[in-house]
């Protein structure tokens, strides 16, 4: 082989090495878990996926599943690859209500993105309820069976400095009644997403419809309502029951839904996941009224469930949606779920002659002494 040839295959080696190393594509087959079929959950996941397909040929299943437990089995013990969640993966990383018995605990999951979602108190026009505070002493309509909206009530109401000893709390059997009790006079006010379909009805009776404004700049405000749920954060809305067009409402917002993995799932996988996601956001963004909140400069910042998965904040950096605030915000996020997940490491084998009642008991008692030390830090 003479000077001239090995020169050129020398050369050729050196620039292949010089390039950057290919993406992982997307597999061939996923399967993800969602909310029910006719829930917003199901229809995002859904519109995603046939971009998915459209775009990189992936054919995705989904497994739909009306509880917070029926989504998270298959992604926890590997029969799904992403899961769109709400609340409950909140929920299980703090090892709170449906996860705090002895099956359960703390789990490691991590965000990819996820939708902002509005949340409020919202009052009946005629119920005095100018804002939060005016909320002392009103019928507030609960949800039974359902924390998801009742603990972001709680938090709304501190950003007012309530409790629910300042209020009347009223409990309804279902999501449905609950958030129809104001047009009937049965409540005054009731916590949910501002584009609910009994809103409308509310906006049009006699009765009409009215939001408090949760002032961004209101520092207490937020402080306390983070502190009781660090996944809620600022949101300006414009759509909403009775809202003029061109009006919009200063609100909170938490993440629905939000995609979330495994926190073991290989930082290249996500990659490709969340890239996919950013690159298709064109074939599935008119899929619903709110598919837009997709775009990444809105899914892909703090605050969410849980943390992001190192896969995903390495594409938010490379497209410059990743801050500082995020970074420091998903720090103090990890921080919160280690020390919980250690805790129940160490909980666990000394309360295993509970009863279930006794046990959750004692696991609340133990994980509230958590998370006041590490908001005191």
């Amino acid at each position: 082989m003479t000077h001239k040839y090995l020169g050129a295959i020398l050369g050729s080696a050196m620039a292949i090495a010089a390039l950057p190393s290919v993406a992982q594509e997307l597999p061939k087959t996923m399967i993800w878990s969602s909310y029910d079929v006719g829930s917003a959950g199901y229809a995002e996941a859904s519109a995603i996926a046939d971009a998915f397909g459209k775009q990189f040929g992936t054919r995705i299943r989904i497994q739909p599943s009306g509880s917070s437990i029926g989504r998270l089995q298959p992604l926890l013990k590997g029969r799904a690859d992403y899961a769109f969640l709400a609340t409950e993966a909140f929920f299980l990383s703090d090892g709170v209500h449906d996860f705090a018995i002895p099956d359960w605990g703390p789990g490691e999951l991590r965000a990819i993105a996820g939708r902002p979602a509005g949340f409020d108190l919202i009052a009946a026009g005629d119920a005095g309820i100018e804002n939060v505070e005016d909320a002392r002493g009103k019928r507030i309509a609960f949800v039974a069976g359902n924390p998801s909206i009742n603990v972001k009530c709680e938090a709304v109401l501190a950003f007012g400095g309530l409790t629910l000893d300042d209020v009347e709390v009223i409990t309804f059997p279902t999501y449905a009644s609950a958030m129809s009790s104001m047009t009937r006079n049965e409540s005054d006010a009731t916590c949910t997403s501002p584009t609910t379909s009994q809103l409308y009805e509310l906006a049009e009776s006699p009765r009409g419809i009215h939001y408090p404004r949760l002032d961004p700049d209101n520092k207490a405000g937020w402080e306390s309502m983070q502190k009781m749920l660090p996944i809620m954060g600022p949101s300006e809305e414009d759509v909403a029951a009775g809202l003029k067009e061109g009006d919009t409402i200063q609100m909170a917002a938490y993440r629905y839904p939000i995609i979330a993995t495994t926190k073991d799932k290989s930082a290249d996988e996500v990659y490709a996941f969340i890239k996919a996601l950013d690159e298709s956001y064109d074939l599935y963004k008119n899929g619903t009224a709110t598919m837009e909140r997709w775009a990444l400069e809105k899914s892909g910042h703090s605050p969410v469930d849980v943390p992001f998965h190192e896969g995903a904040i390495r594409y938010l950096k490379e497209k410059g949606i990743w801050t500082e605030e995020d970074a420091a915000w998903n720090k103090k996020r990890a921080e919160r779920l280690d020390a919980l997940v250690a805790a129940w490491a160490e909980f666990k084998p000394l309360h295993v002659d509970l009863s279930e009642d006794d046990y959750v008991k004692a696991w609340m008692e133990k994980q509230r002494e958590v998370v006041a030390s590490l908001i005191l830090q």
